[in-house]
């Protein structure tokens, strides 16, 4: 299974959030291919420039490549989906990686419940 984390999901993953534990397993199964999202990076990245988040984004990248999660370029035809996604709410980064998650197609994983109105492959935590 190829599963893609949502921002919130691959904090929880790398710092072992309580919230993470019901998908622990399944991250770990070698059986499954799990991504980070340069979108994700990204948006870690603002979050720690502007203050609304502290975070050393070389350590958990590092975390994530160790973990053996994979790297998701974001890529042109992730924009052609995101041109196709309804409005259910405002956030640039969440749309982008549902956008890939459609594309690619990988099951979502993610504790934002209204990502579920775009796709039904989410595993929400």
């Amino acid at each position: 299974m190829r599963l893609l984390l949502d921002t919130n999901a691959l904090l929880w993953a790398m710092t072992n959030a309580p919230r993470i534990a019901p998908v622990r397993d399944v991250l770990v199964d070698s059986g499954n291919e799990v991504y980070a999202s340069a979108v994700s990076w990204w948006e870690i990245a603002i979050k720690t420039a502007i203050g609304k988040l502290d975070a050393n984004i070389s350590m958990l990248r590092a975390a994530a490549e160790a973990s053996g999660f994979r790297e998701l370029p974001l890529m042109g035809v992730h924009a052609e989906i995101l041109t196709t996604l309804p409005r259910h709410h405002n956030d640039p980064f969440d749309h982008m990686i549902v956008a890939q998650a459609i594309a690619e197609p990988m099951k979502l994983v993610t504790g934002d419940s209204i990502l579920k109105k775009y796709l039904n492959t989410i595993i929400l935590i």
